[in-house]
């Protein structure tokens, strides 16, 4: 029998007609929904259990499931600001035991010779304060507790005496200290001035104080052998990046050849050039993107971090090749002119390990999305992990294959190349794997994935095992296509030809 029946006895005698299904050739998806995943801290309040994943759709329902004010809700609301559309799954994180929580202090200085608004923000969120001429100090204060306290989605309690406003984050951990305070960001362009005899001062840009993070063991262990393609979370001391690193890890982790989950992490962090760029050189890993923030960008990290994760996610989900430089922030305000990371401080940057965002035309864009990958096993230059999209479109490779495989081969029997045997049986040769490889990868350099087919097939190697007959080896050296990064041009010009 030459067709290959799955179910269909051969010694079936009832008549007549028969019909199995067979959707073995009919597979056209690559993998199914990529997903992304939030890490981040909830509140008491908030319904969803901690250190369980959660699949949320809107804001609304985020408030509901980490608490209204807090870190996770705001990094859904970043998210959501710049993709509405992709699958987002949360894993929230309860406060350590011994985490203290970070603090600042407004403090307001005199009477107010005339009435006006306060502009006042605090993690990137405006808060419109009213002050009536005459208007104390003390008056001043109280009316900024009752605008913060009104405003129920901010990160921070507040809280006033004889003119000075402590301000507390909602949740305990280091993560606290990158909630901003500043006044009047948007300038006389955006009508923003404090009213007359009054002024503010501040303990800092940001709070201050806040200390231990949370062990994040028990979310390794709650994204279990799902897959989640972009990641992204808050923390950014070292024992967190390398928990976390330790789960993408190409050896025991989620791009190891016995768990292909895949997925890339991204994350955010504020700091002058020299902090970061000492950051950066702390870390080696591929699996991670950690994304500059310019000190003057109110928003905090973990906003910065989800917005930057949704923006990737849009363009890699449309296209896995293509790179996301020029995509905008939505959502991030815009860093000062004269307080943004120059030209040549973006380049140092990048040549430490940290990805990098411009402002064009008054918006926010993600700049060049590298990896902290830096160096080879030998501590020399390695630039092989530069560039983070190349992660994201090896899995896509990647998983195009094992869909293939697994959908067209699933109980195939294996023979050597030259083996007669009729057509339509379920048997499959190193030629044919060979043909299957080399056809989907010509469909792949159609599409735009890769290049070089011809190549491709004199350098792929498709072999039976040498000591396991059972088992095909194949080496795959996909020709992967590039990015239009630089546009190098060299005017020589001329007075006349």
């Amino acid at each position: 029998m030459t067709v290959p029946f799955a179910n269909i006895p051969q010694q079936v005698r009832v008549p007549l007609f028969y019909a199995e299904m067979d959707n073995s050739r009919a597979n056209g998806a690559v993998s199914g929904v990529r997903r992304a995943l939030a890490i981040g801290q909830k509140l008491v309040g908030g319904t969803a259990a901690v250190n369980v994943p959660v699949i949320v759709s809107t804001v609304a329902q985020a408030i509901a499931f980490f608490g209204r004010g807090s870190q996770l809700a705001r990094m859904v609301k970043a998210y959501r600001d710049n993709d509405n559309f992709g699958e987002l799954w949360c894993i929230p994180v309860a406060e350590g035991t011994s985490s203290v929580a970070a603090t600042g202090t407004v403090t307001a200085v005199g009477t107010a010779t005339s009435t006006g608004v306060i502009a006042l923000y605090i993690a990137g969120q405006r808060i419109q304060v009213p002050v009536l001429l005459g208007d104390t100090a003390a008056v001043v204060a109280a009316s900024i507790v009752t605008a913060i306290t009104a405003n129920t989605d901010l990160p921070v309690t507040a809280a006033a005496a004889a003119g000075v406003v402590t301000l507390t984050a909602k949740w305990k951990g280091l993560t606290g200290n990158d909630i901003t305070m500043v006044d009047s960001f948007a300038g006389s362009a955006g009508s923003e001035a404090l009213p007359g005899g009054i002024t503010l001062s501040y303990s800092g840009a940001t709070l201050a104080s806040g200390a231990v993070n949370p062990a994040l063991a028990p979310v390794i262990s709650a994204m279990g052998d799902e897959e989640y393609d972009f990641i992204f979370h808050p923390f950014t001391d070292s024992t967190s990046l390398d928990t976390i690193g330790a789960e993408l890890n190409d050896t025991t982790g989620r791009w190891s050849w016995s768990r292909q989950l895949y997925g890339h992490v991204y994350t955010a962090l504020r700091g002058s050039l020299g902090a970061l760029v000492t950051a950066g050189g702390l870390r080696n890993d591929q699996h991670h993107t950690i994304a500059a923030i310019d000190v003057d960008c109110p928003n905090p990290s973990w906003e910065y971090a989800a917005a930057y994760a949704a923006r990737n996610a849009v363009f890699l989900n449309a296209d896995p090749a293509r790179t996301v430089q020029t995509g905008v922030l939505t959502g991030l305000l815009v860093p000062r002119a004269g307080k943004r990371f120059l030209f040549a401080e973006r380049q140092s940057l990048l040549n430490y390990g940290v990805a990098t965002s411009y402002v064009s035309g008054g918006i926010l864009r993600v700049e060049r999305a590298i990896t902290t990958y830096q160096k080879n096993a030998f501590n020399q230059a390695d630039d092989s992990y530069l560039d983070s999209e190349t992660l994201q479109l090896s899995a896509y490779v990647l998983r195009r294959l094992r869909s293939i495989i697994t959908s067209k081969y699933p109980r195939h029997k294996l023979a050597n190349d030259g083996t007669r045997f009729a057509a339509g049986s379920a048997i499959i040769t190193p030629a044919v794997a060979r043909g299957e490889i080399v056809a989907d990868y010509a469909k792949m350099e159609f599409q735009g994935y890769v290049e070089n087919s011809a190549m491709f097939a004199a350098n792929l190697i498709v072999e039976r095992n040498a000591t396991d007959p059972n088992r095909l080896d194949v080496l795959f050296t996909p020709d992967y296509i590039n990015n239009l990064r630089v546009f190098a041009v060299l005017n020589q010009f001329r007075l006349q030809y």
